[in-house]
This record gives structure tokens, sequence and C-alpha cells, in this order.
């Protein structure tokens, strides 16, 4: 088992030169703020990216140098991606690296760090996989059961993206994307479909960021999701579920096609 004194920093991963800058919508999850938030944002982009290996042991004292920081903000950081199952504390071992397969994958912190490796791709592909999964049968169940206030804000939402899209402007695309997508799972009456926002939020973020996302939504795209809107409004949950899944089909084509413009005869990465 190797250990290092002077490791965890984001810089260092492997996708880090390649890396566009961009910001983050407010409805996605933040890091806690400071020294502490710091801390934890390196280390997990770190350990997700790769420059921290499955078996490696971190040292508090390291980390203190190395950040320039107190312990306890160390222990903090180290609290909170133990809860996230990157690192485990063991007795007489110290932290250690945890590999992916312990890793809460559903947490948005994890899901934004790992879209910020070279593996985004299989990221992406994974979580629309389980998007493809969860939102058209989400789409259903709020044809059934949202209150017309709720099929109303759709639609407006829906319009409003047109708009936004026809306009190519794409940041406020993706802020009414992302509280379509919200506002389709709470309306589904199922809690357990309402906590997947965040995760969502992440995903279509990602995309955005990371240039997987067309600059002008296709006319198609649009459309869907008017015809989710109109759906849910009208009460025809097959009609809701087919353009949904209509939606998350979409949105695997359109990554293939970014992916085989960059890479011509390589298929789309899966995990």
């Amino acid at each position: 088992m190797s250990e290092r004194t002077a490791m965890a920093d984001a810089s260092a991963g492997p996708a880090a030169a390649s890396t566009p800058a961009a910001s983050t919508p407010a409805t996605t999850a933040a890091s806690p703020p400071g020294l502490q938030g710091r801390v934890l944002e390196q280390l997990g982009m770190a350990i997700c990216g790769g420059s921290l290996h499955p078996g490696e042991v971190l040292r508090s004292d390291a980390l203190e140098e190395r950040y320039h920081v107190s312990r306890s903000v160390i222990r903090e950081a180290l609290s909170i991606l133990g809860s996230m199952g990157l690192v485990e504390s063991r007795r007489r071992v110290g932290v250690t690296i945890q590999p992916a397969t312990a890793w809460n994958l559903y947490d948005p912190l994890v899901i934004r760090w790992r879209l910020a490796t070279n593996g985004r791709l299989k990221q992406l592909r994974s979580l629309t996989e389980l998007r493809s999964a969860v939102e058209p049968q989400a789409a259903l169940l709020a044809a059934q059961r949202a209150p017309l206030s709720d099929g109303s804000d759709l639609v407006g939402l829906a319009a409003k993206m047109w708009a936004a899209g026809q306009a190519g402007d794409s940041e406020e695309f993706l802020a009414l994307d992302i509280e379509f997508h919200r506002l389709v799972l709470q309306s589904s009456g199922n809690e357990m479909f309402t906590k997947l926002d965040s995760l969502v939020a992440e995903v279509l973020s990602g995309r955005t960021q990371y240039g997987l996302m067309p600059h002008h939504p296709s006319d198609e795209a649009l459309q869907l999701h008017a015809d989710v809107a109109s759906a849910i409004q009208r009460r025809k949950p097959d009609e809701a579920h087919a353009a949904m899944l209509r939606i998350m089909q979409q949105a695997i084509e359109e990554m293939s096609s970014l992916w085989a413009q960059e890479h011509p005869g390589e298929p789309l990465p899966s995990e």
C-alpha cells in the first residue's frame, strides 16, 4: 500500500489541463464555503480524477501542510468524503482512498467531480440511462397526479425554453431545462423521484459545461418538451411517457454524434 504526503490538488488530475471553466447554476449542489470547501473540492477532484488511487493513505499532517489549513478543516473535509464513500478511516492505518465501487455515485458532488474527468462521457451515458428509466415514468405519473397548476407551469416553461433556444441563450435555456425536469419529477407525486432533481441538474449542467449539448437545441427537442408539458396538462399519461422517453433517447444520440465528430470510428464508451 502506497502513501503520499503531498497529494490531492485537483489541478493534478488527468483532465485538469483540458477542463474548461464554466459557471455552475445555482440549482446544482454546492460545496461547503471557505477553506473546508476548497479542500473538499480539490480532494474530491483528485480522487475522482485518478491522481489519488484506491488504497493510498492520506496523512492529516501532510494535508495540513499542503493546504495551509488547520487539522479541524482537514478532519471535516475527510469526514464529508467519508460520507460519500470516497475515503475510509481505518484504525492503525489512517484515511484510505476507496475504489469507485464504494462511492455514492448518486451524490451530486461526486457526479460533478466525475464529470470533470476524461471519463465524463461514460458517466453521462450511465446517468442518461438512469434518467431513461425514471423520468418517462415520472412524466406518466405527473399526467395522472399533478395539480392543474403544475401542468400550466410546465407549459409555460416549455414556451420559455423554446424562446431561449431559438435565441441561442444557452444560460437561460439551461436554467429553464433544469427547472422543467425538476417540476416533472416533483409533479410525479413520488418522493423518491423528486430526490433525483439534483442529479438531473448536474447532468444537464455537465453536458452544457463540457460541450456535449448542441449550441442551439433542435426543433425536435424543443417540441418534445412542449409535448411532455401538454400531455401532463391534458392528463395523457402514455403521451407524456413517450415524449419524455424520446427526450432521453435524443440525449444519447446527441452525445454519440458529438463523440463521433471528435473520435471518428469509435463508439460512445460505456461503463
